[in-house]
Parts: C-alpha cells; sequence; structure tokens
C-alpha cells in the first residue's frame, strides 16, 4: 500500500508484482466473500483493526509478520495500555495456578493490561486473576470459535469485560498449525513474557522464543527440579531469563522498556514511491539469497542497491510464495 498508494490500486497490482517474483499469486476472495465475513463480523458484535491504524497495537506493529488485520470483541482501548503476556503449562500444578492468578491480580492493580491464550491451566488463571482490572485473550480460530470447550464461559465473559483477539476469520476452528501464529500475538503485544511451569517442548517456551526474537523481556517463575513441568521454566532461568517471584519483579524487569509511543494514524496512507528493480537488480538480490536467513540490512549492504528496490524485490518473491520471513528481519528462500 505504500507503494502503490491505495488499497485499490495495489490489490490491481498484486498479479504482475507476483508474476516479477516468478511465482504465481494465489487467488484473491471475491467481493461477495468479503461481505460475507465482514457481515458476519458486524453480527458477532466484533469489529476489525487494521495494520497502519493508529489504534493497531505499537508493539505489535514492530513485528515483521504482525497480522495485517485483527478482529476483536470488547474494549479495544484497552491496547493502549502497558502490556504484558502470562503463558504456562496446561496441566499446571495447584500451587501453579494460584501464582499466575495472584501475578495477573496485582499486576493488574497495578495498571498492566493481562495477555494470554484462553487454554487450560495457566492462561485460564491468568485471566480469571485480571478479569476486573483488564485482560486481553488471543485465541487461535475465529472471533466466535470457542476453544477449548468449557472456557467458553469465559471467553464469552472476556468478551464482554476485557478483549477477544482473533487473527483467524469467523468459523475458522482452531488447528495445530493455529497456535504458533497465535504465540507470536501473544508474545508481539506485550513488553515481556512470564512463563509460570512448563515443560522442556511445549507452546510456553515457543512463546518466550518468540518474545526473545522480538526483543522483549522473557521471564521465568522457578519450580522444583524434581517437577517436570518446571524443567522449562528452570532452563529459560539458565539461559537468561528473569528470575520472577512477585508482580514487582515484573514490573522492576519492564518498566524501563514500557512506554512506547503509539504510531501515527494512516501509516500506510503515504504517496506512491517509483521504486522498480531492473532485472539484473532482481537477479543478484535473488543471488544473494538462499535457505539460510539473511538480515535485510545485510542484503542492502551486499547488493549495494537502494533500500527500496531491495524492499520491493522482496515483497515481489513473497507474493510468488519464494520468500520467508523470519524474526529480527530475516528472510530465506522458500525450501
Amino acid at each position: 500500500m505504500r507503494r502503490f498508494g491505495s488499497a485499490v490500486e495495489a490489490l490491481a497490482a498484486l498479479p504482475d508484482v507476483a508474476r516479477r517474483g516468478g511465482g504465481e499469486l494465489p487467488a484473491i476472495p471475491s467481493m461477495a466473500t468479503i461481505n460475507v465475513e465482514v457481515d458476519r463480523v458486524a453480527e458477532l458484535g466484533a469489529r476489525y483493526i487494521f495494520r497502519g491504524e493508529a489504534r493497531y497495537p505499537a508493539l505489535l506493529d514492530q513485528l515483521d509478520t504482525a497480522p495485517p488485520v485483527l478482529t476483536v470483541r470488547g474494549d479495544p482501548a484497552l491496547l493502549e495500555r502497558p502490556m504484558v503476556s502470562i503463558v504456562g503449562a496446561r496441566n499446571a500444578s495447584g500451587a501453579a495456578v494460584r501464582f499466575a492468578r495472584l501475578l495477573a491480580h496485582d499486576l493488574g492493580e497495578a495498571g498492566w493490561l493481562i495477555v494470554s491464550g484462553l487454554a487450560r491451566g495457566i492462561d485460564t488463571a491468568a485471566h480469571a486473576g485480571s478479569i476486573a482490572t483488564g485482560t486481553a485473550a488471543v485465541i487461535a480460530g475465529g472471533i466466535d470459535v470457542a476453544y477449548p470447550p468449557e472456557n467458553a464461559a469465559v471467553q464469552e465473559d472476556i468478551a464482554e469485560r476485557g478483549l477477544l483477539i482473533a487473527e483467524q476469520p469467523p468459523g475458522v476452528e482452531p488447528r495445530a498449525r493455529h497456535f504458533p501464529y497465535r504465540n507470536r500475538i501473544i508474545a508481539g503485544l506485550a513488553a515481556g513474557t512470564v512463563v509460570v511451569e512448563a515443560a522442556p517442548k511445549s507452546g510456553s517456551l515457543i512463546t518466550a522464543r518468540l518474545a526473545a526474537e522480538c526483543g522483549r523481556e522473557v521471564m521465568a517463575v522457578p519450580g522444583s527440579p524434581l517437577d517436570p513441568r518446571a524443567q522449562g521454566c528452570n532452563l529459560l532461568i539458565r539461559e537468561g531469563a528473569t528470575l520472577i517471584q512477585s508482580a514487582a519483579d515484573i514490573v522492576e524487569a519492564l518498566s524501563p522498556i514500557s512506554g512506547v509511543a503509539m504510531p501515527a494514524a494512516g501509516g500506510f496512507a503515504s504517496a506512491p514511491v517509483p521504486v522498480e528493480a531492473d532485472g539484473q537488480t532482481r537477479a543478484a538480490l535473488i543471488d544473494l539469497l538462499g535457505p539460510v536467513a539473511l538480515p535485510i540490512d545485510e542484503l542492502i549492504r551486499q547488493s549495494g542497491a537502494p533500500a527500496g528496490i531491495v524492499q520491493m524485490v522482496l515483497l515481489e518473491l513473497e507474493l510468488a510464495g519464494r520468500l520467508d520471513r523470519h524474526a529480527g528481519g530475516r528472510v530465506s528462500l522458500t525450501g
């Protein structure tokens, strides 16, 4: 949209951009299909927040893989508050559930918005502890799909008293591939992520890793070495995560980095930038790429091409299905 000046012009240019990238553009939904989804969102009492709008979460906007659109139910003004994510084991111990609930309550009383994923165990406890002060649940499916089913009432309560956030369109049932997408939003929204009990290989550690890759604070609650559910947290602490014993520890760790200026309204409404790569420059840039992720800054440095040209070629490759984007502003060729 920055390149072509408007959404209409950008859509019209997509086929040609994908062709230059050496691939075919995936099918663009018809206006009828789009209207059905828009009407369904309105029927549910939900709304869209588009990337580029002033109300789009500032920290999430810093991610290269930030969702272009979020569907939300509840109070979007909550997104203007400083946020901290609390995640952890689904089969958490009773002590960990209680501690997560107390952490969320105390942080909420201190003015923080608690973000979690509405899963069983620690996530549910974090939402329960902060429902009265401010909580946001990022779900893996559509805004109208309750998962896990036993949390349907909790999900509705959050939509009425807090904020429910979905990336998938209405009606989409959560699949295994959706949860890592959900986790990147949980990590990206917040200044830091707290893990309360987690196995060494778990979705909570994926969220912590994503938070670290975003340059956010990673914090963990220590546990007994004899409890397998604490091994993931103890591993995080050994690798440099901040050890957490109270909400005060979290506030102390995040206070220097929690203040972030909101983006200006209309972030994508700039005038068209006439940048096109010639065949030789495009070929040279593709030669520098490979299966190993390379920082875009390094690609600009080695190619000697203007940043705008490099970004346009990367966009062409991405739309053609030939480019993967990674955390930290790195890219690689698909496959």
